[in-house]
């Protein structure tokens, strides 16, 4: 799993729907997920630590959470199907530990409001993921190739002690 950071909101071109945007911790790799206005709405209040004169539905629901004394111990975006994300949210209390299946647009608005960390599976990063810093990306593998030519049989030898294994 790889944990991403909410980047911010964005609004697709062509279709005017918001997105929000994901980015690795490396910041190379961004996820876009469409999610609806309210829900949009709803992650840049809580990136702006907006506060309302009542409780929006969000709000509500980490009220609620933190009343009940249950922990959002993390989210999961987990898989991509028919161009729609599905994630869990883990909420804890003492020893008891339980799953609940959320969009991820709603987790999010949720992780964001509890300092809770989001995970994306790397499949689904590997997946929907854009490259950020194609430069950066196309350096690494530069390094690696050179890496890779250079390496002789005799390095995988060596151990940690210095000494050689035998075999």
């Amino acid at each position: 799993m790889i944990e991403m950071n909410v980047a911010g909101i964005a609004l697709d071109a062509s279709s005017r729907l918001p997105i929000v945007l994901l980015k690795d911790g490396t910041g190379r790799r961004a996820l876009p997920i469409w999610i609806g206005q309210t829900e949009a709405r709803a992650i840049l209040s809580a990136l702006e630590n907006q506060k309302t004169q009542r409780p929006m539905t969000h709000d509500l629901m980490s009220n609620c959470l933190t009343e009940w004394d249950l922990e959002l111990t993390r989210v999961v975006i987990h898989s991509l199907e028919d161009s729609t994300y599905y994630a869990i949210m883990t909420l804890e209390q003492g020893e008891i530990k339980k799953e609940i299946d959320a969009r991820p647009s709603d987790a999010i608005a949720l992780a964001l409001r509890m300092n809770t960390p989001i995970w994306v599976l790397e499949e689904v990063v590997a997946d929907a993921s854009i490259p950020v810093d194609q430069e950066a990306d196309e350096q690494e593998q530069e390094e690696f190739r050179e890496f890779l030519e250079n390496i002789r049989p005799g390095d995988f030898l060596k151990s940690s002690g210095g000494g050689e294994a035998t075999g």
